[in-house]
């Protein structure tokens, strides 16, 4: 069975093909950088780094384009209202994105494009759009004309051109030829940055960015477009028209991952139920909080609670707590042996995560049966797939940036001075003071040591949550 993924735009699921064997272009719309990541952002973040390592994993050269929008509204808006400058408020909360990201494991992006840096593609592209009777000047604006591309435009997000509303994009919508014309740059205004076009100085729209930023690093036709379902319409609509009406075929396929609410309610400033990731960090591990974003399937939408949070660091810990006493026993073994198919089958459907979890969850109790049993072998490869498995979703707690995960080299100095004390306690065992066995063991259950007899000797591990 080969990848199939939902596509947007043809509102079914179908097989993925690139356009060249073995090479995927993949475009993700990244952050508008106005504040630091809440959860909705990471969740995006997460989904898109496990379709890029199912890619790579089933032997897919990956080029990655993730932009940043560091000139927006938004940014400007917060410039003035801190008084800071709008650059250093980009800047600032995109470094905060990069940590955010690193911190849950999602691989880096081959580049990471920021708009104020491809303005002359911009231009490029305004002429393209301009000379082909499909964009204007207006009041010092370019805008796009809707009613040139009629009879495609709202073909992704399923409307008509006369049920949409209005663009409502910039201050200057009377100089418009209709009012769903959006625009592709915006005039200079004063206390504003600006940049130097043919039609005067001003900044970039929305929407111009991101088909200039996919096409200069990915060619005018390209396989993937991904971003949250509340970019179809109308940013991710906009990028199409203005690309296709330019001559680009754009994006073979649209995927759109759902959104994100806390205790069933959208997440809002106002009303006071942003979380961040600074939030979650309190309550888990940053695996646990990676495990907990790509649990749900990436087009449903997930409702945050604490306990779901809570069931998804048990779950975690479940995987963990297997892989690690298998390791002890019989070492780490290789990380990159053949998936089981009832795993490679749920990635192929439409990046089932869900079902794939279903999988390593039981190869994780067939695991720690084996080793209850003494049934080594079966140990063994239990081992190998769940690491395997887990390698793929980016959760394999013996490798980076999990191993150790927080402990760092206070681990071997724990691990020296435990090993003291278990060995106290088997002597006192063994001249039968149950007592004295019984006091060492509480206390380090105390100190939040948890100590397991197996049948190859004491082990421990730090209590989790």
């Amino acid at each position: 069975m080969s990848l199939r993924l939902y596509d947007t735009g043809t509102r079914t699921v179908r097989t993925f093909e690139p356009l060249e064997e073995g090479r995927v272009g993949m475009y993700v719309c990244g952050a508008t950088p106005q504040a630091s990541p809440h959860i909705g952002h990471l969740r995006s973040g997460v989904i898109y780094d496990l379709l890029l390592r199912w890619l790579l994993r089933t032997g897919h050269e990956v080029v990655f384009v993730r932009n940043v929008t560091d000139i927006d509204d938004k940014i400007l808006t917060v410039s003035a209202d801190c008084g800071i400058p709008w650059f250093a408020v980009a800047e600032g909360n995109q470094r905060v994105f990069a940590r955010g990201y690193d911190l849950l494991g999602c691989l880096p992006p081959t580049i990471e494009p920021r708009a104020t840096g491809h303005v002359p593609e911009m231009i490029v592209l305004m002429r393209r759009l301009i000379e082909a009777g499909h964009a204007y000047t207006a009041a010092g604006d370019v805008y796009f004309d809707v009613k040139s591309w009629a009879d495609r435009y709202g073909a992704l997000s399923n409307q008509r051109l006369e049920n949409m509303r209005p663009a409502l994009d910039t201050p200057n919508e009377d100089a418009k030829r209709d009012p769903r014309d959006f625009a592709l740059w915006k005039g200079a205004k004063p206390g504003e940055p600006s940049w130097e076009t043919p039609w005067g100085d001003g900044r970039p729209g929305w929407h111009l960015e991101c088909s200039a930023m996919a096409s200069k690093y990915l060619g005018a036709e390209f396989d993937i477009h991904g971003g949250g379902v509340d970019l179809i319409f109308p940013h991710h609509e906009n990028e199409i028209a203005q690309s296709q009406a330019a001559g680009d075929p754009f994006a073979r396929h649209w995927l759109h991952n759902g959104l994100l609410t806390v205790d069933g309610v959208k997440m809002s400033k106002s009303i006071g139920n942003v979380v961040l990731l600074t939030d979650l960090l309190e309550r888990a591990r940053p695996a646990e909080v990676r495990y907990y974003l790509a649990s749900a399937h990436y087009r449903s939408l997930m409702d945050y609670t604490d306990h779901a949070l809570g069931e998804a660091v048990a779950a975690y810990q479940r995987i963990e707590g297997f892989v690690v006493r298998a390791a002890e026993q019989f070492g780490p073994g290789p990380a990159d042996v053949a998936l089981p198919e009832a795993f490679t089958a749920a990635m192929d459907d439409d990046l089932g995560v869900p079902q794939a979890l279903a999988v390593v969850h039981e190869t994780v109790r067939d695991g720690n049966s084996a080793l209850a049993s003494g049934d080594d072998a079966t140990a063994r490869v239990r081992l190998a797939e769940v690491r395997a498995m887990t390698a793929v979703l980016g959760l394999d707690p013996l490798a980076e940036p999990w191993t150790a995960e927080g402990e760092g080299d206070l681990h071997s100095v724990v691990d020296a001075l435990v090993k003291v004390a278990l060995e106290q306690r088997q002597a006192a065992r063994a001249r039968k003071d149950y007592a004295a066995a019984d006091e060492i063991r509480d206390g380090l259950t105390a100190a939040g040591i948890v100590v397991e007899d197996t049948p190859h000797g004491p082990r421990w591990e730090l209590k989790r949550g």
